[in-house]
């Protein structure tokens, strides 16, 4: 949950960042059409070094954005923190979780779980297999 408001909150302030370059690129390509219509050379020089700035600083923004994602991506809550928080949505609902608490395995998923059983118990038969 923490995880997701990471992203969330990093997503938002991304999104601030991206409007204000987007809003500076605007800015930039007035500049350079203005320039462009008196001809002036070195204008059209200084505006294009400007553009290009403003491009290479989408980039580095784009390159941090995609690290914190994924930074945030990787991190997950602790697994009692997240139990406590699904018991205490249970009784609010008046459910009953906690066989199927017992159960699970911090960090697998229930198709995990039944893809290792499988695998466990297909190893099982070969090696009783080869005992015979």
């Amino acid at each position: 949950m923490s995880a997701r408001v990471d992203a969330v909150s990093s997503r938002v302030q991304t999104a601030v960042a991206m409007k204000g370059v987007v809003k500076n690129l605007g800015v930039v390509t007035k500049g350079l059409d203005r320039a462009m219509a008196s001809m002036n050379l070195e204008e059209v020089e200084k505006i294009m070094s400007k553009f290009e700035t403003q491009f290479e600083d989408l980039d580095v923004r784009e390159s941090t954005m995609e690290q914190a994602m994924g930074a945030a991506f990787a991190m997950s809550a602790p697994a009692n923190q997240v139990e406590d928080l699904m018991k205490e949505v249970a009784a609010e609902n008046d459910l009953d979780i906690t066989e199927q608490l017992k159960d699970l395995h911090p960090g697998q998923s229930t198709l995990e779980a039944s893809a290792s059983a499988a695998k466990e118990d297909n190893l099982s038969r070969r090696l009783a297999a080869l005992r015979n």
